[in-house]
């Protein structure tokens, strides 16, 4: 029905005048609500008609009005319409929105604060929310959150932070803040650009916040939509708030939960890096804005902002060593460790290149000199550059022989802004040998009495096609590829002799 058909019954001005003792009247920051029975009746700030920023009946009119109508999508049903408020002769003195008043204890945020198990009331929301941004218009080409304009709300969220810089907030970390944020911005920009043109910066709610959130029995209604100025921003960025929201009230799980289930309700992925920097930026905004009045909470919120960047980071991970020190492994298990990380393996894309060269020599030759190893390193990378700059980790697994190959690896890191981190699995030869034995047996096995042997590492070193199982052959192999490998000064020594469990923890003491 169009707002102006949802015109209540005018209500007498003198309700707004009982005392606030009885909880009849209560006054928030931008509004005066009057509680009866089943209804709240809301009037915006200022009441008085002398004050010049009353603005006139038709201007309060319309106000209360585009409320109604900006917050109906999300709960038609606590949203009635607009009421007169008329003074004792009838005349009109101001326009309030009328609601139906929500039972109490029933928002989000008092569930939480209950303890209770919210994973249902979560999914609800996230679902709901989902739903709403589908048929929200999208902002193409608006530059609303184009790179400029994220570096430029960045640097007011820092800039504003910072005027509680060593006071508030410990100067260090408002420092760290902004060097995470910027360090994330510098490589992203094709990224935030595809934000605008993939329809993904929308006109949003703009405020979701637990305490504006009631969880009924058939489902979630959500208030106090932003006005229009407040409201386009990323999807993601919408969701955050209320992820913020959460955390700050003691339950990242909860937050969590909330941003899978939306990304399962929305039917799309979007990178986990993004969410982890609106989040951030949600959460500095409030730190900045709460910190004058609510010292420990404004606190508690640039550590959430903190935390966040630090998830957010985009890292360039190389997995070193020579074939049987267990690179593959490793590689493999911190992959796997976290959702945001992707794996290249150059034994895939080197396999790919062989096949496609037919004759190709397969013996043990200077492996650094080869053709197929420099094009595989090519590909590695021009791979990894897709990633990185679409804000996803990226491993890869690979020798790392020649320091040529670690230096482009080093510029693709600098040009795409991810932080570098070298990783060089070592262990003994005797080791190496045991293990790539094991790997030729298992592989012959697999394929057969005529299988070769595929004992490759990205150094480009592959098997002569004989099968070659000694322990002592493998050994002697090993000695000689670890004089053919460039020194590797700047990478983190794994060691692989210990178990393997223990090797994973020290590569990801690295990584995170």
């Amino acid at each position: 029905m169009p707002v102006e058909q949802m015109a209540a019954r005018p209500v007498p001005a003198a309700l707004w005048s009982r005392p606030g003792s009885d909880g009849r009247v209560v006054e928030t920051a931008d509004a005066v609500l009057c509680l009866t029975a089943d209804r709240v009746l809301k009037r915006r700030r200022p009441l008085d008609p002398g004050e010049p920023a009353f603005r006139g009946l038709l201007t309060r009119l319309a106000a209360c009005r585009a409320e109604v109508a900006r917050n109906r999508p999300l709960a038609p049903d606590v949203y009635l319409g607009v009421a007169d408020v008329v003074d004792d002769g009838g005349v009109v003195q101001d326009h309030a929105v009328v609601l139906r008043r929500l039972p109490a204890g029933r928002q989000l945020a008092s569930l939480l604060r209950r303890g209770g198990h919210i994973d249902e009331e979560v999914r609800a929301v996230a679902r709901a929310v989902a739903g709403f941004h589908a048929r929200c218009e999208t902002s193409h080409g608006s530059g609303v959150d184009d790179p400029g304009r994220s570096e430029a709300r960045w640097q007011e969220a820092i800039t504003a932070a910072s005027a509680f810089r060593g006071t508030v907030l410990e100067a260090e970390l408002v420092d760290e803040i902004g060097r995470l944020a910027r360090a994330y911005l510098a490589g992203r920009g094709a990224m935030l650009a595809g934000r605008v043109t993939g329809g993904w910066v929308r006109d949003g709610h703009g405020s979701l916040r637990a305490d504006d959130i009631y969880c009924l029995d058939d489902g979630p209604r959500i208030l106090a939509r932003a006005e229009a100025d407040g409201r386009h921003d990323d999807v993601l960025g919408d969701v955050a708030l209320l992820a913020v929201e959460l955390e700050r009230l003691g339950s990242s799980e909860d937050a969590d939960l909330l941003l899978r289930a939306y990304q399962e309700f929305a039917g799309t992925a979007h990178p986990r890096s993004l969410e982890h920097l609106h989040i951030a930026y949600r959460a500095l905004v409030e730190a900045a804005t709460v910190a004058a009045a609510a010292g420990e909470q404004a606190r508690r919120l640039a550590d959430i902002a903190y935390r966040h960047l630090r998830r957010a980071r985009v890292r360039l991970v190389l997995v070193g060593g020579l074939p049987g020190t267990g690179k593959t492994t490793l590689a493999g298990r911190l992959a796997a460790g976290d959702g945001g990380r992707v794996l290249i393996r150059s034994d895939e894309v080197r396999a790919r290149f062989s096949a496609e060269e037919v004759g190709t020599d397969n013996s043990y030759v200077w492996p650094l000199a080869s053709e197929i190893t420099a094009r595989t390193y090519t590909e590695l990378l021009a791979r990894a550059r897709v990633f990185l700059s679409g804000g996803e980790t990226v491993i890869i697994d690979a020798s790392w022989s020649d320091g040529r190959h670690r230096a482009a690896a080093a510029r693709l890191a600098r040009e795409t802004g991810a932080e570098l981190i070298e990783l060089r699995c070592v262990t003994s030869p005797e080791v190496a040998a045991a293990r790539l034995a094991r790997r030729d047996a298992a592989r012959q096995a697999a394929s057969g009495p005529a299988g070769a042997s595929e004992l490759s590492g990205a150094s480009g070193a592959v098997g002569s096609g004989r099968p070659t199982t000694t322990a002592g052959a493998m050994s002697t192999l090993h000695r000689a590829m670890s004089a053919w490998a460039e020194p590797w000064p700047t990478a983190r020594v794994i060691q692989t002799t210990v178990p393997e469990g223990e090797a994973f923890q020290a590569a990801e003491r690295c990584v995170a």
